[in-house]
């Protein structure tokens, strides 16, 4: 099973790391991070086989268009999302957008993007349950 890759754009705070990336790993997701805008086109060029792009709307280094404008002329096909918060608004050129960061609605979204690879994560994750219960019950 080949898990899907996304490429997280966030806003880097002392002491932390991404939310975003956290929500999506739960989804047994791989996930690259970049806390910059000039650090995801870096990102992108580096490894361009991504299944998606999530961005942080509300970058503070560049306006959000820009910076899809700038991912997509090197990857025109990859699905960018992008995450704002209500009421400031769209961000031209992405291929989704959520206003305010539900993570449910977000890992709904990403899945949707990737719907083998999200079923076979499932399976996969029903026969580790099952086979956690045949050996607790051993």
């Amino acid at each position: 099973m080949t898990r899907p890759c996304f490429l997280v754009v966030d806003r880097e705070f002392a002491g932390s790391i991404s939310t975003r990336k956290l929500v999506i790993e739960t989804a047994k997701f791989n996930v690259i991070t970049a806390y910059s805008s000039v650090e995801a086109v870096a990102t992108l060029k580096r490894f361009p086989a991504l299944d998606g792009i999530v961005v942080d709307a509300g970058m503070n280094d560049k306006p959000c268009a820009q910076l899809v404008r700038e991912l997509k002329a090197l990857e025109m096909a990859i699905p960018i999302i992008a995450i704002g918060a209500p009421q400031a608004g769209y961000c031209d050129g992405v291929d989704h957008y959520l206003e305010s960061f539900n993570p449910a609605k977000l890992l709904d979204l990403l899945q949707s993007l990737v719907p083998e690879q999200a079923e076979a994560i499932e399976l996969h994750d029903e026969e580790l349950s099952k086979e956690s219960v045949i050996v607790k019950n051993d």
